[in-house]
């Protein structure tokens, strides 16, 4: 006899999605959290970041066409946004996470911490749940680097960060991928003096080298300072001042200090041994592209094993690990066509392999990059900034990768990944008629210059 069909660990994204799976056949579900209903993203992600990204992005813009001096430097009540972004966080948290689970009559929640006691057993504190399956997805933590006296300096992570009481006179930012340079342009825009500190010699160093490097000096011409191939080696605080270290001993002072090193799943508390559930070095639990872990009927979801940590792959994921525990279908995950994007601004969006990636695969690659300021609708909205690559595969034509850096380069990229799932050419993507003037018609024009040079077309042309 068991309790559940199915009992399921975390109440985020990927936990959430496997629930609403299960409830589709109206199956027993437990869901255990024992944090905030609703995990990293509605809370301390992607709605909150979102919110303070557009006000910044408005004071920006506000200030790009102010003459007056004193403009400059807007003064605002920083206190009373961040009130208003908890505000939105509480109703979002509601709408679509609490309310949600009360539509599941078959879903119990319950709040305590979770440990695994077996292939089949879960405690919950003095409770013991027993379910025919079990899925994992307890989420992550921001990552801690070993710096030397970090633990003596009162840093901050995402989560801090996103509630201070008071705006910064100036920040050190250690990390320069999505969560770094998101956090480095929104505070700059507040009026943060704001260092980033990377230590690969580009920021975002997975994208493509040309998005890389133009949204550096982008980023730069905003007042932002970015130190690549810098290896933070200890830090101490003095007086007012938060102080890091570089390798020969080079220095830089700030009010405030941000890691965004990354992100350590949520496994080291959770029982893994008791059921003998296989993990990297990590502390990524292992799984199969069923989401299965080795051991048969628990199956893990979301940031708990690994990358790509993105709040719609946890989803899907979830979704998948419940059907196949539940209905039996195998369902696999296909990370080679799931998107993700940098809410930076201009932002980053990108779907599939990159340039460099084919080339060490194949040795050869078809790629074409077009810049915005050829797109017609950026030109007339004054949005010129960035650019689009598109990676071909060179016999077939074949859209195999897609990386753009634009204004709503986030909006844009869903043509691309269509164009990538289904094994589009460049001459299904040409011969499909675009609305214009638009900014995904940005996605034809990259396609259309294998072809012609789009210089030389008129709008709308074929």
């Amino acid at each position: 006899m068991v309790d559940y069909d199915l009992v399921v660990l975390g109440g985020g994204a990927a936990a959430f999605a496997a629930a609403l799976k299960a409830a589709e056949m109206d199956s027993k579900v437990a869901m255990v959290e024992s944090g905030t209903i609703g995990g990293t993203c509605v809370n301390v992600g992607c709605v909150p970041t979102k919110n303070l990204l557009s006000i910044g992005e408005i004071i920006h813009e506000c200030v790009a066409k102010s003459n007056s001096q004193s403009f400059s430097n807007p003064e605002f009540d920083f206190d009373d946004l961040i009130n208003k972004k908890d505000e939105l966080v509480q109703k979002l948290r509601n709408q679509k996470y609490t309310d949600v689970i009360k539509s599941m009559p078959n879903t119990e929640f319950i709040k305590g911490h979770a440990k695994i006691r077996s292939s089949n057993e879960v405690s919950v504190d003095d409770r013991i749940l027993k379910g025919r399956y079990i899925v994992i997805a307890t989420g992550s933590s921001p990552s801690v680097p070993p710096i030397h006296g970090i633990e003596n300096v009162d840093y901050l992570t995402n989560v801090e960060a996103l509630s201070l009481s008071k705006k910064p006179d100036s920040m050190i930012i250690i990390g320069g991928r999505a969560l770094g340079l998101e956090f480095a342009q929104m505070y700059a825009r507040f009026g943060t003096k704001v260092t980033v500190l990377q230590r690969s010699q580009r920021i975002i160093p997975e994208e493509e080298p040309e998005i890389s490097d133009i949204l550096r000096t982008y980023l730069e011409e905003e007042g932002i300072e970015i130190r690549t191939e810098a290896n933070p080696t200890k830090m101490r605080k003095e007086g007012r001042d938060k102080v890091v270290f570089l390798d020969g001993e080079d220095e830089i002072r700030a009010e405030e200090i941000l890691l965004a090193t990354g992100r350590r799943p949520n496994t080291s508390s959770l029982g893994l041994e008791s059921a003998g559930i296989g993990v990297r070095s990590d502390g990524a639990i292992i799984v199969d592209d069923e989401m299965r872990t080795n051991i048969p009927n628990i199956f893990a979801a979301g940031d708990v094993i690994g990358k790509p940590m993105l709040e719609t792959a946890a989803a899907k994921e979830g979704s998948v690990a419940a059907s196949n525990a539940l209905f039996g279908t195998h369902k696999k995950m296909d990370f080679n066509t799931v998107p993700h994007a940098i809410f930076t601004s201009p932002q980053v969006a990108s779907i599939g392999i990159t340039e460099r990636e084919y080339r060490e695969k194949y040795g050869v690659c078809s790629c074409k990059s077009l810049l915005m300021s050829d797109v017609s609708k950026a030109v007339i909205v004054n949005k010129t900034k960035g650019i689009i690559k598109m990676v071909v595969e060179p016999k077939t034509g074949r859209i195999i990768g897609v990386h753009i850096l634009s204004d709503l380069a986030a909006d844009i990229i869903h043509e691309a990944v269509l164009a990538v799932k289904h094994r589009l050419t460049v001459d299904d993507i040409i011969d499909t008629v675009h609305v214009f003037p638009t900014m995904s018609e940005s996605i034809k024009l990259v396609a259309t210059s294998f072809k012609k040079n789009v210089k030389q077309l008129s709008c709308c042309a074929e």
